[in-house]
């Protein structure tokens, strides 16, 4: 019998795996398309631009104007009542902010960073960290005045640098994190913060203007940052993290892979700093309206504590708001495709 010139076609079958089991065909990579990153970038740079606008809009309101002044006068001098108890307090928390913090702080996050394979982190959280407090100075010794109308010294207090540095600290940290870690880094940093801002006004310090503008700049470099993660700051050939125990793989698109990365605790904790901003800032809102109306805001003991309160919750909103803003950023600026680059 003739042999066939052909052999005939032999149907392919996937090599076995040591457990005796067929291997499965790992499903494409879907990356991120270039209009996602670019949406992603001018998302963070519009938070950027609106911080470093919000910086510029507060000393104009609060400083440069003579009512804004009495307000912002009238919750320092306000910050007089009771404050030996609340001084208690305040003071340990003040005692923490100094060169050697952030110096730590910027051992940390190397660290972490380190830890987790992502050097580009690294450099990230030190650029936000040493822009932010360069900038403050900046902007209070060399760029920012205080008009004299009557209300405080002469000098420019604003941004405050005890908030910055504090601020700073949390939003690096918030930086180079894993993913199940954020919501959890976003919540502390951000009460952390507030909680500094606050302490500067009850050991009158620092006024509430001054505070919610060392928020504001640290805000804006935090967002310059996500620009910079979402844009990739690392080449390195290996996409697997080495602390994907952290999260769960899953198998379906990169929105559920995202999700489950994170966890719930994202979403609930940006809600959470939501509603704080929320209630924290109405009722800051109404305080702080009431006193701007007053006819003599430093008259009376009531419309000191009433600017007193309305300042401090605004602090608290400012703080909050911040961190929700960072921490949404941050997610999205390294989500959107199955596979987890070093930045992630």
């Amino acid at each position: 019998m003739p042999r066939p010139t052909t052999a005939p076609a032999t149907p392919w079958r996937a090599p076995e795996a040591a457990d005796g089991g067929a291997r499965r065909a790992a499903p494409p990579a879907r990356w991120r398309t270039p209009a996602g990153t670019a949406r992603r970038v001018a998302a963070a740079l519009l938070v950027a631009l609106l911080a470093a606008a919000g910086v510029g809009v507060t000393w104009r309101v609060f400083v440069g104007t003579e009512q804004g002044q009495a307000v912002d006068q009238a919750a320092l001098d306000g910050a007089h009542i009771g404050q030996n108890r609340l001084w208690d307090v305040a003071e340990p928390v003040l005692d923490v902010v100094s060169v050697g913090f952030i110096a730590a702080a910027v051992v940390a996050c190397a660290v972490i960073a380190f830890a987790r394979r992502r050097w580009g982190l690294a450099l990230v959280a030190a650029g936000v960290l040493a822009g932010a407090n360069v900038t403050t100075r900046v902007l209070k010794y060399w760029v920012l005045d205080r008009p004299d109308l009557g209300y405080g010294p002469e000098f420019n207090t604003l941004p405050s640098g005890h908030t910055t540095a504090a601020a700073s600290v949390a939003a690096a940290v918030l930086l180079v994190v894993p993913p199940r870690a954020r919501p959890w880094a976003a919540v502390l940093g951000g009460a952390y913060a507030g909680a500094t801002g606050v302490s500067t006004l009850v050991g009158q310090w620092h006024r509430p203007s001054d505070v919610v503008a060392g928020l504001l700049v640290v805000l804006a470099w935090g967002a310059l940052a996500c620009a910079v993660l979402a844009l990739g700051v690392d080449t390195a050939t290996d996409r697997r993290p080495p602390t994907a125990a952290l999260r769960t793989v899953a198998r379906g698109g990169g929105a559920a892979r995202t999700a489950r990365r994170d966890g719930p605790g994202t979403a609930v904790a940006a809600w959470l700093l939501a509603a704080v901003t929320a209630l924290a800032g109405a009722a800051a809102l109404v305080a702080l309206r009431r006193t701007w109306l007053s006819d003599d805001p430093v008259g009376s003991t009531a419309a000191l504590l009433t600017s007193y309160g309305g300042g401090a919750l605004g602090i608290v909103a400012a703080a909050a708001a911040s961190s929700g803003a960072l921490l949404v950023l941050r997610r999205s600026a390294t989500s959107g495709s199955d596979r987890v680059g070093p930045t992630s």
